[in-house]
């Protein structure tokens, strides 16, 4: 017996999921859940910025952006990097911001799916 997808069911062209990706998968996903780590993310896939810079875009503490900012940085979602006494935060994986550039193009502004997503 065939452990293989059919050639017309949903995994025929990749192989189906571990169970570590799909406890991975989940738990970035559940990292991106709060609105203000997501609204960083966003940002950080825009530019390079200093913590003082996001919080000031974000409309939150430097504290607060800090903090997020380790979150994100210990699952390996952004990068920091010294810029003489400041460090930059970028996200430097091409998925990552491909990511959350679908999540947002998939979103219309009143926050309902949009009709017909790009495809």
């Amino acid at each position: 017996m065939s452990t293989s997808p059919a050639p017309d069911s949903p995994g025929a062209e990749h192989p189906p999921p571990t169970p570590a990706q799909l406890r991975a998968a989940a738990e970035t996903f559940a990292l991106l859940a709060s609105p203000v780590r997501l609204h960083l993310m966003w940002l950080i896939t825009h530019g390079s910025y200093d913590v003082s810079t996001l919080a000031t875009h974000a409309g939150i503490s430097i504290a607060t952006v800090s903090q997020h900012l380790a979150k994100l940085r210990l699952a390996g979602l952004i990068a920091a990097r010294r810029d003489g006494r400041r460090t930059l935060y970028a996200v430097e994986d091409p998925h990552v911001i491909t990511l959350i550039g679908q999540i947002f193009d998939h979103i219309a502004p009143d926050g309902s799916l949009a009709p017909d997503p790009p495809r």
